[in-house]
């Protein structure tokens, strides 16, 4: 009988990302819709967001995102082998976004495609990138969230439009050396019974986007907000626990949490239901407000940057979206 094939360890080799220099206050929405800085901050715990420069689009922020993370990871472009990048928002439905970011960077051996989870779609890229590179099939992977939710997003909605915001995360995934960190485990889920809690109803087939029904605002995020809060904070905790105990980790071995940046409520609820102390817990959600598949990368690379954990260290993401999606991550730094 043959030997097994030993498992390949897969580590973070860098981070980067990138935001808009555009700032939209909580105070200039107050101007738009009726909203007030108060409300906003106490029901979300966004300060404020930023918001793409006129033909600024998604794979130009992921462009300066990747150009970071494959700096710090000491890899030329040329030798990446993979783009995955996760968006609900592309430059255009086809070629994916991946295409224009491969062409930006001059990846030209690099294999490069789009996934579509939402708000999960960073750590759905993580684990299939992850997934590939153990298999042997790539020695390394640039991964992305980037999201230009400004364009979908209906601005006389002061329920949603105080949310969301433009950016992208990325990291780069490699073969780990002996004594290098990896990723131990991922936990990924999907409810489709429930993709009418948060959606974009219009611009697909099932409904194009027409002159007679532009003005329904159909191309823009429609979401139920306390239905998704609720599932949100069972799915999120589900999938933590999950990937801790795969991980054969207590909740004091834990450096750092990276949950999905919507809601403060949420991240509170998260970090009480897994006992993690909220000093460990990263939260730049009132910077940045919801970048959907961006936040918790761009959450990875700042704390990574600011020192928010170390080399050995465990940390934990954690993140929910339309779909519903969720997904977890348990990484040894």
């Amino acid at each position: 009988m043959s030997e097994p094939t030993p498992v390949i360890d897969v580590c973070i080799a860098g981070t980067g990302s990138y935001v808009p220099t555009r700032i939209l206050t909580n105070a200039e929405l107050a101007v738009m819709v009726d909203t007030s800085d108060e409300w906003i901050f106490t029901r979300t715990g966004i300060r404020e967001r930023r918001i793409c420069a006129e033909g600024e689009f998604t794979s130009h922020m992921a462009t300066h995102a990747a150009e970071r993370a494959l700096e710090q990871a000491g890899l030329a472009a040329e030798d990446l082998e993979l783009i995955i990048i996760a968006t609900i928002t592309p430059d255009t439905p086809t070629p994916a976004t991946a295409c224009y970011v491969q062409q930006r960077l001059g990846a030209t051996r690099a294999v490069a495609f789009d996934i579509s989870a939402a708000c999960s779609g960073f750590l759905y890229a993580m684990k299939i990138s992850k997934r590939l590179i153990s298999d042997g099939a790539f020695n390394n992977a640039l991964i992305i969230g980037a999201e230009k939710l400004s364009s979908i997003t209906n601005w006389e909605d002061r329920s949603t439009c105080v949310l969301f915001g433009d950016g992208a995360g990325a990291a780069v995934l490699r073969r780990a050396q002996p004594g290098e960190g990896a990723i131990v485990a991922t936990e990924m889920g999907t409810d489709g019974t429930l993709s009418h809690l948060l959606a974009v109803p219009g611009g697909g087939t099932a409904c194009p986007i027409t002159p007679s029904n532009v003005n329904d605002h159909l191309h823009t995020l429609n979401m139920q907000g306390k239905e998704v809060f609720k599932i949100a904070v069972n799915r999120m905790k589900e999938a933590a626990e999950k990937v801790i105990a795969r991980a054969g980790w207590l909740p004091e071995d834990i450096a750092c949490v990276i949950p999905h940046q919507a809601n403060r409520r949420i991240i509170d609820a998260i970090a009480d239901r897994l006992a993690v102390p909220n000093e460990r817990v990263f939260i730049n959600l009132d910077k940045y407000g919801n970048t959907s598949a961006a936040a918790v990368a761009i959450a990875l690379d700042e704390a990574n940057r600011t020192g928010a954990f170390k080399r050995g260290d465990h940390i934990v993401l954690v993140v929910f979206g339309a779909g519903l999606t969720w997904a977890a991550a348990a990484i040894r730094w």
